[in-house]
């Protein structure tokens, strides 16, 4: 027996509207409870491009590598986070003028900025892995106005790679952060999130779509 359809009355939708807002609120408390409790181990990095231009855009993966061979080859193996920030503050400088130096090899010099910083982050997702949203500490480097979109990864453990589409996250890495953090936070990271299709779901049994 098929059920009529109907269309929803406005208290209905609002109805809707408002679980929907309470999920995501939910959902977004959530991953902030999580970012709080495996931010003190993750150094992330990113890189703002001067502008959305396609050679601005090109130029900040130009410097995102070139920042990155300076640190990967520099600084301390085996660093800690905090060893790790303590060096990148320490060689500031040398990672500024590698940037700068870099774009004027390419005929469009441009003033660099590196900070470390503390700062909010929406989910993201870098290769396998997906970041809640929450505080985090970050080496950021931005090049000119740093108005453009920007590239980021995570500095420690060591999962910058430089195809985030494509990247697969070293064993090394992935071992230290399932001995850096809780089991459950650890299959998050590495699992897709899961589907929302109940929000239809939720529709069609307030509206009766579903027979």
């Amino acid at each position: 027996m098929k059920r009529s359809l109907f269309l929803p009355s406005t208290s209905v939708l609002t109805l809707i509207l408002t679980l929907f807002l309470l999920l995501i609120s939910a959902r977004t408390a959530s991953q902030e409870a999580m970012a709080s409790r495996i931010a003190p181990d993750i150094l992330r990095f990113h890189v703002l491009a001067a502008s959305n231009s396609s050679k601005d855009q090109t130029l900040k993966l130009g410097v995102r590598d070139t920042i990155l061979s300076v640190i990967q080859s520099s600084a301390p193996k085996n660093a800690s986070k905090p060893q790790l920030e303590r060096w990148i503050a320490q060689h500031r400088s040398q990672l500024i003028c590698a940037a700068e130096n870099w774009l004027s090899s390419q005929d469009a010099p441009a003033p660099v900025s590196l900070s470390l910083t503390r700062d909010y982050f929406p989910t993201k997702t870098y290769g396998q892995a997906s970041f809640p949203c929450g505080v985090y500490d970050a080496v950021r480097v931005t090049i000119g106005n740093g108005k453009g979109r920007n590239w980021w990864c995570v500095l420690y453990p060591s999962l910058c790679l430089t195809d985030s589409l494509t990247a697969t996250v070293p064993d090394r890495s992935r071992s230290q952060l399932a001995h850096m953090m809780d089991s459950k936070d650890y299959e998050t990271i590495f699992h897709e999130p899961p589907k929302v299709e109940f929000r239809f779901r939720l529709l069609d049994l307030i509206t009766g779509a579903d027979s």
